[in-house]
């Protein structure tokens, strides 16, 4: 028989360039491919500090990406109505001519009439300057509505939190925790380190409702009902105490267990910390008999105990944590029915956190000094390690869940020591180090600092004198005062009912609201539609910008169309999200290892122009011409401050490190050492970084901070408590009367756990989403390699329920919420909690958009569990709605729904429903078989 004749060794490529991928957030490095000018293939470098070469699928899969048939070729004026999806080729010049004439005007007259918002671009710190030099309050990015609850939490409670600012300690963990972790974030290094514990023979515990990606390979798996997270947390937390298994001499030395807490309910200083004449907090020393501030050498705390302090009654805040959580509330026996696990197994987790963290102790020799001098002959550390993301996040009580969480953490002593959680530069630094929010807005001029920060009291809301919100999505007020990210999902609702008041211009980047980013998604693609009496619409100008043809882009008016990832430059600096481990600082750049194909220009350079022609301090000199000729420019001699810049390497001559003067061939730099820089911390300053004197020293000399900021944990976090002081009448600003009892009940300072808000009679199933290891955001769907691992998403369902209802592969649903309905394909999956039901986030398309073919399986069964959920919840009893969000943070309670599900009839042409109609594809369509090295037609 004849053999065909094979190449076995065929030519991948004739060049290989360096950069940073962009196919999740997770910004491992590349090695691009290129054959006869065209990207061939691409694999991980292994030189890199994040990937060490590893990619995933989505990685690989970037080449699909960025031949993408849904990339947009041209500039884009809409001709049709809202939604439709009809546009006109205009040039560069008419695009940012107009875009230039609607926001003129803005700024001179009314700043705040621009909403400027931004979706996971990775050049926040970029953007975030740019808005505040137009001097519009209303700019924030996604992470209002992805895991702000997060971040703001481990902020405010210890400086950091786990992703971008930490990772566990993967080479000496002997107990590994997780919690609702997405497998789209961050995934090769959690692949790296799992496999890393599983080579050690380290146990591995997962705690999510449903057991897929790295839950699947866990040794136990904890099927926890959603929103009880923080129950579960909290009663680890009893057995702990119960069992007098706490560090207490890493409590006392490190963390603000000891303050004194002011007892005298009648007081104005309530419940908070006694203070010196200096200010410095106090301690009850047991040696002396006397209060003292916290940081005098040689103090010996008190613990426990009822003390009266310069005639004030206070106890310590170690008095009060035991008293809340050794209370039945938070027994095993008082939980396990609510959080779906028994008491047996809380117990023995517990029991096995302790035994782990006091009895397996990492001892490393490595001699190091803390920052009151002392010298320690050695590191001592508690190896257990825990990690998280938005599964905990995404609700109502989402906050002080992973406030509880960290403080987990901190009572096992595992955090910043061998073995358990560790920062990583610029991280960690206190909450005091990050600036506070400005929102006031001046004609003609730059807000007076940063739009997003971190309130120390009610003294730095973005509210006026009485009481209105100074922002289009009410970040920062009463509603939701800790709102560090900002509240995204609330713009468009908020616009449109022009409360707390009317906008002009609606500027978006790489933000799909039209779809899976929005809440209520069919509700909100009316808002972008509603007109008002005169027959304008309600928001007059839409301004988006994108890679692709998304459902976004059918609602805009003008399109500006971005490059794809291998077109451009980016900056993944220290000023914003940087690459760094918690060995090491370090930052990356993606630079245009291809030229673009189409009339198409990277974001951030079109960014300066506007700014340039708009007259923005810092992008014009004296003479009104363009400070930067391009975001490259930018990249390079844009100063932050004197001698710190958006790149941290290769300064100056190019060997100066974090601090220096301008390098204009520092890009260049980069690109000859694969896209990134590095600086390894030295050994003996690599743990115990907020109080070891040798990382502070270093971290200052890098820029990270201008001054050391050794720190105390805050187990107890003051700024709550001064929120509850305001609304109990005993602070100058006074919240209005109906949001009283609730910022009293939410803003404890000490982690509680409360039932989330979404409950609701008849609804008795939770529903939530999880992001697919092969899918990032809403982009992955378009990929034609990653297709064919999603097509579609079922619906999943657990056997209880399954039966209840007498389902059979290939049935049909609807589910049913107090919002809205849809109609779903359903399939059994029987690893889940048995209360809820699952779906993949962000497959399904709306039909015309990404370039899919007429009946895409994405837009035929494909589907979003969106539709049911409303941006804001049912009416109070005086009628007032809050956001569907955490009242601490604003940050969006997807996951709080609640559903009914009913079997139905198969529905005609197996189409889910709702329909939210065809939108005209402004670029060529995905032909039905692709071919490298042919055009997309």
């Amino acid at each position: 028989m004849a053999q065909p004749t094979l190449n076995t060794s065929p030519k991948v490529a004739d060049e290989i360039r360096q950069t940073t991928c962009y196919m999740c957030a997770c910004r491992c490095g590349i090695n691009v491919h290129l054959r006869d000018g065209k990207v061939s293939y691409i694999e991980g470098n292994r030189d890199h500090p994040v990937n060490k070469g590893v990619l995933c699928a989505k990685g690989s899969a970037g080449i699909m990406q960025h031949y993408s048939p849904a990339r947009l070729q041209t500039p884009l004026l809409r001709v049709g109505a809202r939604g439709e999806g009809k546009f006109k080729a205009i040039s560069w010049d008419e695009a940012l001519n107009l875009a230039t004439a609607w926001m003129a005007p803005l700024r001179a007259k009314a700043p705040e009439k621009l909403a400027f918002f931004t979706g996971r671009d990775q050049s926040q710190s970029f953007t975030g300057w740019w808005a505040q030099a137009f001097g519009t309050p209303n700019y924030a990015a996604h992470g209002g509505f992805c895991s702000v609850n997060m971040a703001a939490a481990g902020i405010y409670t210890m400086g950091g939190a786990f992703w971008e600012f930490g990772a566990p300690d993967w080479d000496h963990t002997k107990l590994f925790m997780l919690f609702g972790v997405a497998e789209d974030h961050d995934s090769n290094p959690i692949k790296m380190g799992l496999g890393k514990l599983k080579a050690r023979g380290a146990r591995v515990i997962a705690v999510n409702p449903v057991r897929t990606g790295y839950n699947a390979i866990a040794d136990d798996w904890l099927g926890i009902t959603p929103g009880t997270d923080g129950q579960f947390i909290l009663a680890l937390v009893h057995c702990l105490f119960k069992a007098g298994k706490i560090d207490l001499p890493y409590l006392l030395r490190y963390t603000n267990i000891p303050f004194l807490v002011n007892q005298d309910r009648k007081s104005n200083e309530f419940g908070l910390f006694l203070r010196d004449d200096n200010g410095k907090e106090l301690v009850w020393d047991r040696a002396r008999q006397a209060a003292i501030a916290w940081d005098t050498p040689g103090a010996q705390p008190e613990l426990q105990g009822n003390l009266t302090v310069n005639d004030t009654l206070c106890r310590t805040v170690f008095s009060l944590m035991a008293e809340r959580y050794l209370a039945d509330e938070y027994a095993p026996e008082t939980v396990e029915k609510s959080c779906g696990i028994p008491a047996k197994r809380i117990r023995q987790i517990a029991g096995e956190l302790a035994r782990v963290a006091f009895e397996q102790e990492v001892v490393l020799d490595r001699p190091w000094t803390d920052w009151r001098g002392q010298a320690h002959d050695k590191m001592v550390g508690r190896p257990v390690a825990f990690h998280a993301m938005r599964g905990i996040s995404a609700h109502s009580n989402g906050f002080q869940t992973c406030r509880a969480l960290h403080m987990l953490q901190i009572l096992l002593g595992s955090v910043e020591t061998p073995g358990g959680f560790r920062f990583k530069p610029p991280y960690p630094k206190p909450f005091e180090a990050h600036p506070k929010p400005h929102a006031k807005a001046s004609p003609g001029q730059p807000l007076a600092g940063p739009h997003l920060g971190y309130p120390r009291g009610p003294e730095d809301l973005a509210i006026d004198g009485e009481n209105r919100p100074l922002r289009i999505d009410k970040a920062f007020t009463w509603e939701n005062p800790l709102s560090a990210h900002g509240l995204m999902h609330m713009v468009i609702s908020n616009a449109v009912a022009g409360d707390p008041y009317e906008i002009d211009t609606l500027f978006l980047y790489m933000a799909n609201m039209a779809w899976n980013s929005s809440m209520n998604t069919q509700g909100t693609m009316e808002m972008l539609r509603q007109r008002r009496d005169d027959g304008e619409y309600a928001i007059p100008h839409i301004i988006y910008s994108d890679a692709y043809s998304s459902e976004m882009v059918a609602f805009a008016d003008l399109v500006l169309p971005d490059t794809t990832y291998l077109e451009r430059h980016d900056c993944i600096s220290l000023l914003d999200r940087p690459i760094g481990e918690p060995d090491l600082m370090g930052d990356a750049i993606r630079w245009p290892v291809v030229a673009p194909d189409r009339d198409v220009r990277g974001f951030q350079s079109v960014l300066l122009d506007l700014g340039a022609r708009l007259g923005l301090p810092g992008m014009v000199d004296d003479s009104g011409a363009p400070v930067y000729k391009d975001y490259a420019d930018y990249m390079q001699r844009h100063e932050r401050r004197p001698g710190i810049g958006p790149l941290a390497g290769f300064r100056g001559t190019g060997k100066d490190k974090g601090r220096g003067a301008p390098n204009s061939d520092q890009i260049d730099a980069y690109i000859e050492n694969g896209g990134f820089w590095a600086d390894h911390i030295a050994p003996q300053h690599a743990y115990f970084k907020p109080w070891n004197q040798g990382y502070q020293n270093w971290a200052v000399e890098r820029g990270l901070f201008d001054v050391q900021l050794p720190y105390t944990f805050n187990i107890y976090l003051e700024p709550l408590q001064k929120f509850r002081l305001a609304a109990q009448g005993k602070h100058a600003l006074k919240p209005p009367e109906h949001i009283r009892d609730r910022l009293e009940h939410a803003m404890d300072p000490l982690p509680f756990w409360y039932p989330p808000f979404g409950a609701a009679e008849g609804f008795p199933l939770h529903a939530i989403t999880q992001r697919p290891a092969a899918m990032y955001h809403s982009w992955g769907s378009q990929n034609a390699w990653l297709r064919q691992i999603h097509g579609h998403n079922p619906l999943y369902i657990p056997a209880t329920v399954w039966n209840e209802h007498r389902f059979s592969a290939g049935d049909w649903a609807k589910l049913t919420s107090p919002h809205g309905e849809i109609i779903v394909p359903v399939a059994r999956m029987d690893a889940q909690n048995p209360h809820t039901l699952w779906t993949w986030n962000a497959i399904g398309k709306r039909r015309g958009a990404w370039s899919l073919q007429n009946g895409a399986s994405e837009s035929e069964k494909g589907f979003l569990l969106n539709h049911l959920i409303s941006e804001l919840l049912p009416s109070q009893a005086d009628g007032h709605r809050w956001a569907n969000a955490d009242p601490v943070t604003g940050q969006a309670a997807w996951y709080d729904l609640r559903v009914k599900i009913e079997k139905i009839e198969a529905p005609e042409g197996l189409r889910s429903k709702p329909d939210t109609g065809q939108q005209t594809n402004p670029v060529a369509t995905t032909a039905k078989s692709l071919a490298y090295g042919k055009e997309w037609t």
